[in-house]
């Protein structure tokens, strides 16, 4: 089996990154082979609520505000 701890914390020793690693540890100790890993070791952008997903077909839903982002155009 195979452990995968995600840390989204931009702080790799600190409280949440220290609870991953003794989670991890103590999966190891029954076996299973693990990995840590850290989100902002990553080029990774999240959710910037420009609700470009509350659209389809070009047309906004309802709940969603009036038209895409430039970038989302391109």
């Amino acid at each position: 089996m195979k452990v995968i701890a995600i840390n989204g914390s931009p702080r790799k020793k600190w409280n949440t990154a220290t609870l991953l690693e003794k989670a991890l540890a103590g999966a190891a100790s029954q076996g299973a082979e693990t990995e840590l890993m850290h989100l902002y070791d990553l080029n990774y952008k999240g959710c910037i609520s420009c609700f470009a997903c509350k659209t389809i077909g070009g047309k906004v839903m309802v709940g969603a505000p009036s038209g895409r982002p430039d970038w989302y155009l391109q």
